[in-house]
């Protein structure tokens, strides 16, 4: 990962971050739609904004971007490759600062269980699942139901509070689905950290050493559309 970033010019400046852009970069999926959003925002969304405003532990101060990272690679035990998040967030809020993951979804799953992933395990898959779950403070063996993309994405937003100093940590779905889709996955991984979620509602997480906060955003539909050029 770099470690000098250039300022973004729009929503178009993100494809070129993506893994793989020509299949990701499409109107009415959620690289294109998260990027027309933030953009638009010039900051947090609202309706990420307000998950930290109106829970206790920040004394419903009006949280700050400080910066945002698009496709920010964490590497992991295990194996070469690093988990990218859609976004990496350094927010204020109150006297507190945060490392946030955003994970942005429209019909998206959250891929693969933990289960599938697991499939033909090797020593790397077992190394970083041992980290992750260490990182985490969960068993070592989670229930493979469990949604391996929410395990790396959460742990990636506590190494880089370790390694940014920050006060607290947060997971956070960002999500268009008119339907709520993936919610239910969403939720029994919370449940796997002794957390209980409710749409549009911050919840904290059980963890080892660090705050950790896990929420669902309900993002502004209207970035489905009016695509730009790519």
């Amino acid at each position: 990962m770099a470690q000098i970033f250039v300022p973004s010019s729009g929503p178009v400046s993100w494809r070129k971050l993506l893994a793989k852009p020509e299949r990701q970069w499409r109107c009415g999926y959620s690289a294109m739609t998260l990027a027309k959003s933030w953009e638009a925002a010039n900051g947090l969304p609202s309706e990420v904004a307000c998950l930290f405003r109106d829970y206790p532990d920040f004394g419903h101060a009006t949280p700050k971007m400080l910066a945002a990272f698009p496709e920010w690679q964490v590497p992991l035990p295990g194996g070469n490759r690093a988990s990218q998040s859609d976004i990496f967030v350094l927010a204020r809020c109150g006297a507190q600062t945060i490392s946030m993951m955003v994970e942005g979804k429209v019909d998206e799953p959250f891929g693969p269980t933990l289960g599938k992933w697991l499939t033909n395990e090797t020593h790397g898959k077992r190394e970083r699942l041992d980290f992750l779950s260490a990182t985490l403070g969960i068993g070592a063996n989670p229930p493979h139901s469990i949604r391996y993309q929410l395990l790396h994405r959460t742990a990636s937003a506590l190494i880089e509070a370790r390694r940014f100093g920050t006060n607290a940590a947060a997971m956070i779905v960002h999500s268009f689905s008119s339907e709520t889709l993936w919610f239910d996955d969403f939720s029994a991984f919370c449940g796997l950290l002794g957390a209980t979620p409710q749409v549009g509602r911050l919840c904290s997480a059980r963890t080892v050493d660090m705050p950790l906060y896990l929420g669902w955003a309900i993002g502004d539909r209207q970035f489905l559309q009016d695509c730009p050029l790519s």
